[in-house]
């Protein structure tokens, strides 16, 4: 094995490692930055209110991050 492949190798495991186990949803996620917010529910679900919403974001931040998407799946309450 070269010396370049024994450093990228590790590089790409722990990257890989890295990568939620749920991927987003680009006609959600408008802006690409792997997090949900209201606006962009709210434009593929116009039944989702805000209390729902805050209901969904449990760190309460604004913002559904990939755990919170991927409870919000299993639950059925947002498309998989």
């Amino acid at each position: 094995m070269t010396r370049t492949l024994k450093l990228i190798a590790p590089i790409a495991v722990l990257s890989a490692l890295a990568v939620p186990g749920f991927a987003q949803s680009a006609d959600i996620d408008i802006n690409g930055d792997g997090m949900y917010s209201y606006p962009e529910i709210q434009a593929v679900m116009p039944e989702m209110s805000e209390d729902d919403f805050s209901a969904l974001d449990t760190s309460g931040d604004g913002l559904l991050d990939a755990d919170e998407i991927a409870a919000a799946v299993a639950a059925g309450l947002l498309p998989g």
